[in-house]
């Protein structure tokens, strides 16, 4: 009972199926209301009576006006999101109240007119009851309740009267009804549980397709943001850029991009852990959103990389100055010191600049502008401000076209070597030769050492041209009995984990005795990679090869250093020999110089040696070797073997191995 109970209960707790309800109801509800209005026209033309105006006329009057404001009222609600969930339920319910007392009040006077009707009236009459009851009960369909509703109360009235009146006449047309009746409400039923499951599976769908689109832009976020310090990435980067470009009418010096790359980050993720760069990045992040103006865009492209979007109108406002101005603020934040973890960590940050003074160029252009002119900026100092020009490309252009020819240079045997004569300060005789890289055979003419060799270490190049040294130099040299041989090793070629072995195949290919041979280094490598380079200093040593400490004087080498290392010579620069002149602040550098190498057992070569008076203090200095203009300059071999025939006998002590730059 409780289950057929409830097929009339109007159950108003899901709001999403209420709404669903009303808004089917919009358009059956005026329906019904036309269908019961023709209904009611119908039964009064055929059953109109002058002498019975109240009941033929007066009355259809009345339920026909009443279903037509009813169907106005409907058409005029316009959309549910208007109506609060109370709203809902209550117009719901009272529609169930009058459907059942319209179903009662049409029933009635249908009633009352069938029995002074006729009996042509009196089967229309019947036909149209039925007929309003059925359009009535499945055009309430949507709402169970009301429908269930009318179609047992019409049902029951129906059956009610038309079995009894007449002597029974009607019985077969009012079971029939009944069966109708029954029909219906299964029919009803099955329908506004299948209404439900629509509205329900609407629902989850809706859902779904929230936590689709909830999802895709966490995703979207994801793929376009940092991570770290949630900035956009070079992703969300480029997709703006890209947007820019095809945006319309951007106006000259409207747009500039300014790059920044941090100094020394490398550093703190070696020596405090990656925690520590991590914490670092953060509070970079936060200084520089903090300084970026509203028009900025930040966002971090790369792990210390950073670049700003900065906007302008054109015309009241130069992006090229406001960029600057930004890049020198952003120089003094990053410059300031960071607490991590008790430890205060300093690093500083280069910086390039790059804006639209042409309108034509595309947005991303200028970021591979700005990232040009910040590596300028790093390579002439690190720590400032770098503003692209045309000249900057240029050289990125020449220094490409050399990277090229340096590999088929060696392929086609356009390098040489000249060599330098070393002497003993002693006796002035020829106890060394320092082996010099020339490219004299290059298609497009000679290049000095200067411009190719820091290619060649910013490319990698820097191996093989290395052990091409070596090895030439080696065969060169070997025939000469008692000389050694200087090979100057750039920082790029320890770095690589195969070096020390190459070196020593090469020895042995060529029979060059390694107590002959000596290795020069600048500190740069010892600094930044002091484990590897100690192991790859023993193995040198242990196969009797020499080490000497280049351009000793220009940087921050302590003796700590020198005695780690085990270097048996350092090489005074020859910028410390300006101004050696007796009681001389130079004099006492060197003095000092001389001084620490004998106490650690190392010999002192200075280099650069132009004049006789620098040469004759370094003498009475203690300077054990010497190398300079005054003493030769770098030859071809065959010249220096003329110059050593000339020289007369040399030591049989050996010195070293070098690669000029």
């Amino acid at each position: 009972m409780r289950a057929f109970f409830r097929l009339f209960y109007l159950d108003t707790s899901d709001p999403e199926l209420m709404r669903a309800q009303f808004s089917s109801f919009q358009g059956h509800i005026p329906l019904l209301y036309v269908i019961l209005v023709c209904n009611t026209v119908a039964i009064t033309v055929t059953s109109f009576n002058a002498a019975a105006l109240v009941k033929t006329l007066l009355a259809p009057i009345a339920i026909s006006s009443i279903a037509m404001s009813r169907a106005i009222w409907w058409l005029r609600q316009g959309d549910t999101q208007k109506f609060s969930d109370a709203e809902l339920a209550r117009h719901l319910w009272r529609t169930c109240l009058l459907a059942v007392i319209m179903t009662l009040t049409f029933n009635a006077w249908v009633i009352w007119v069938y029995q002074d009707a006729g009996a042509y009236a009196r089967s229309n009459l019947t036909f149209f009851l039925a007929l309003s009851q059925v359009s009535t009960v499945f055009c309430l369909m949507t709402l169970r309740a009301a429908a269930m509703r009318v179609s047992v109360v019409s049902t029951i009235a129906f059956a009610l009267y038309f079995s009894w009146v007449e002597g029974g006449q009607l019985l077969p047309q009012s079971l029939v009804l009944c069966c109708v009746c029954i029909g219906m409400a299964v029919v009803t039923h099955s329908f506004n549980r299948s209404f439900s499951e629509v509205v329900q599976s609407r629902r989850t769908l809706h859902i779904r397709q929230l936590q689709t689109e909830k999802l895709s832009e966490e995703n979207r976020r994801i793929a376009f943001s940092d991570p770290l310090s949630g900035l956009p990435n070079r992703r969300e980067l480029l997709a703006r850029l890209d947007r820019l470009e095809q945006r319309q009418g951007l106006l000259a010096n409207s747009l500039a991009i300014v790059f920044i790359d941090l100094d020394g980050f490398k550093t703190v993720n070696d020596e405090h852990g990656h925690h520590a760069g991590d914490e670092l990045i953060r509070t970079v992040c936060q200084r520089l959103r903090e300084q970026c103006p509203d028009n900025a865009i930040l966002a971090r492209v790369g792990g210390d990389e950073f670049t700003v979007l900065l906007e302008t109108d054109g015309n009241t406002e130069n992006a090229q100055a406001s960029a600057l101005t930004l890049g020198l603020r952003l120089l003094e934040q990053m410059a300031l010191p960071v607490l991590v973890d008790r430890h205060v960590l300093q690093i500083s940050g280069s910086i390039g600049i790059a804006s639209n003074t042409d309108s034509d160029v595309n947005p991303r252009e200028l970021l591979r502008r700005a990232d040009l002119a910040m590596y300028h900026a790093k390579t002439e100092g690190k720590g400032q401000v770098a503003i692209y020009s045309d000249e900057l490309d240029k050289g990125r252009l020449r220094r490409i076209e050399i990277e090229g020819q340096i590999g088929s240079g060696l392929g086609s045997n356009e390098f040489d070597l000249v060599y330098q004569p070393i002497i003993d300060a002693a006796s002035g005789a020829i106890v060394a030769a320092e082996a010099l890289l020339r490219w004299p055979r290059r298609a497009e003419g000679a290049l000095s050492p200067d411009e190719f060799i820091h290619v060649a270490e910013a490319t990698g190049q820097i191996h093989p041209l290395g052990l091409y040294v070596l090895e030439r130099a080696c065969r060169d040299i070997e025939p000469i009995g008692g000389l050694c041989l200087s090979v100057n090793v750039s920082p790029a070629q320890f770095r690589h984990p195969g070096f020390e072995q190459q070196v020593l195949k090469i020895i042995e290919q060529t029979g060059f005795v390694p107590e002959r041979l000596q290795l020069e280094m600048t500190e740069s490598y010892l600094l930044t990679n002091p484990g590897m380079a100690i192991k790859a200093m023993n193995t040198l040593k242990a196969a009797g090869i020499s080490l000497a400490l280049d351009d000793f004087g220009t940087g921050f080498t302590s003796i700590h250093y020198l005695k780690s290392y085990g270097f048996t010579h350092i090489k005074i620069d020859k910028s410390l020999l300006q101004g050696l002149e007796p009681d001389s602040k130079a004099t006492m550098l060197v003095a000092g110089a001389v001084t620490l190498a004998r106490a650690l057992d190392m010999s002192v070569i200075a280099e650069g040696v132009e004049h006789e008076a620098q040469a004759s203090i370094l003498r009475d200095l203690g300077c054990h070797e010497m190398q300079g203009y005054l003493f030769g300059k770098p030859v071809p071999l065959a010249e220096f073997k003329s110059m050593l025939n000339c020289a007369g006998k040399r030591p049989q002590q050996p010195q070293s191995l070098r690669i000029a730059r």
